[in-house]
């Protein structure tokens, strides 16, 4: 096996028997990154001193033979909307272009007590508001599986950068689907997890009660060994949990019920996608795991609901781009008033997708207007949460689709915005009910990859990992 194809605990264990040292495993990497990041761009920025300094610090800690953390002397990339200290933060947006991280995001402080060594930034929608990695500022990331297709979105760049061997794994940021929806399109494996069971402080926020960071790797194991790296309760930031006092059930996997939502292979559905989802699962069944149809009547409205809140927070978040406190600023352009200088610089920083989302949330959130649109999309989020409650009280977890389509070409869909947002259908629901989802690789359409959603009850990543587990030892 090439160095390249590493994963997680190869490296790891390559590295302890030295094998290879930690500053070969970088250079490796850094060197295929300079050969292929300009057809595929999944990295906006390379950090090749900090990460080959870390790689020193690696090695120097292997020849003391001190005690190595799963992810010392592994490459990783970061999402380019999670502060790295020292490193630009754009969120692929030009108001941002010139703007360099103060701080380190808590995952990334992290990341680098493990001494995990990090590569540098990657590409995603900007300020993450996507389904395809196009709407970066930058310009878009390619699907490494075919470079004439999207990688997915938001988090295109991270879930590139490891399906084409250019770190082992990456971070991303999921609002809507953002980490499941670029695995399923790029081969690669990607977890949602529960709403409070990682910190995103040090994250740009998009929508502040749906975002959240996780990991997306190459193996179900690898995504487990970051999970268990990056989650739990933090001082800074008031959502998250402290993991270990959740009494985690003790489960076997032989009685494990699965539900297969109804709702979620209807009329749209790529017929490609419905038969290798539909065969993953009766890989399943022939295996001993139980199967059942179930129903969450309210998904049709889930789509609707999400494009309602996930704008309105935008809106809000997004209102501190000013053009006065940090980014971009047009303050000294010849204008006569303080608005013209907000104007001016929100028009000329954000691109069109972002400015979409900014009107139609201070639109919904408006006099007049705010109850019958953003109210009433929480009375639906409500509805929508207890689907799943009701359900999880008959099976312990769920398989749907993360997408109803493969992959498509890049440009296909970018000047039809509702054709993009159908792309979410079957994920951003987990974001309204913040419930952990996992996305992983269950066949391909000649060469496209086709993923498999595997939703869990709250704060059970554990149980859907071996779930997902199960399926690579088929």
């Amino acid at each position: 096996m090439e160095i390249k194809e590493l994963t997680i605990k190869q490296a790891h264990d390559g590295l302890k028997k030295k094998e290879f040292s930690a500053a070969e495993l970088c250079k490796s990497y850094l060197d295929r990154i300079s050969k292929k990041n300009r057809e595929i761009f999944s990295f906006l920025e390379i950090s090749e001193d900090l990460a080959m300094n870390q790689a020193k610090e690696v090695d120097e800690m292997i020849s003391s033979k001190k005690e190595m953390p799963l992810l010392a002397g592994i490459p990783c990339g970061i999402k380019d909307n999670m502060l790295v200290e020292g490193l630009k933060c754009t969120a692929a947006s030009k108001i941002l272009k010139n703007y360099t991280a103060p701080y380190d995001a808590t995952v990334t402080k992290k990341l680098k007590a493990q001494n995990a060594l990090i590569l540098g930034k990657t590409n995603l929608d900007e300020f993450a508001m996507g389904a395809s990695t196009e709407h970066s500022a930058f310009g878009p990331t390619k699907n490494p599986n075919d470079l004439s297709r999207v990688p997915g979105g938001s988090s295109g760049g991270s879930a590139a950068a490891v399906a084409a061997d250019l770190s082992i794994f990456a971070l991303g940021s999921d609002t809507g689907g953002s980490i499941r929806q670029p695995s399923s399109f790029c081969g690669t494996v990607g977890l949602k997890p529960t709403y409070g069971a990682v910190s995103p402080y040090g994250l740009i926020a998009f929508a502040s009660s749906l975002d959240q960071i996780g990991p997306i790797t190459k193996t179900v194991e690898d995504c487990k060994m970051v999970f268990d790296a990056i989650k739990g309760k933090d001082e800074l930031d008031s959502t998250s949990v402290e993991l270990s006092k959740i009494a985690q059930a003790k489960y076997d996997l032989r009685n494990v019920r699965i539900g297969v939502p109804k709702e979620y292979f209807v009329k749209g559905i790529d017929p490609e996608v419905e038969k290798i989802i539909k065969s993953a699962i009766k890989k399943y069944e022939d295996n001993g795991v139980k199967i059942e149809e179930v129903s969450l009547p309210h998904t049709e409205y889930a789509l609707p609901c999400y494009y309602i809140i996930a704008p309105s927070e935008a809106s809000a978040n997004l209102a501190r781009y000013d053009g006065i406190k940090y980014g971009m600023s047009n303050a000294g352009s010849p204008a006569s008033k303080l608005l013209d200088v907000y104007l001016s610089t929100r028009e000329e920083g954000f691109g069109p997708e972002v400015r979409r989302r900014i009107m139609l949330g201070t639109y919904a959130l408006s006099s007049g207007y705010y109850d019958a649109y953003y109210l009433k999309a929480q009375k639906v989020r409500t509805r929508v949460i207890d689907d799943f409650n009701k359900v999880f009280k008959k099976v312990d977890a769920l398989f749907t689709p993360v997408s109803p389509i493969l992959p498509f070409k890049i440009g296909e869909k970018i000047e039809d915005p509702l054709s993009m947002y159908l792309v979410d259908i079957y994920t951003v629901s987990v974001n309204l009910a913040g419930l952990p989802a996992l996305s992983m690789p269950c066949g391909k359409a000649g060469k496209l990859p086709v993923g498999l959603q595997i939703i869990g009850k709250r704060f059970e990543e554990d149980k859907i990992l071996e779930i997902g587990k199960l399926y690579e030892h088929f």
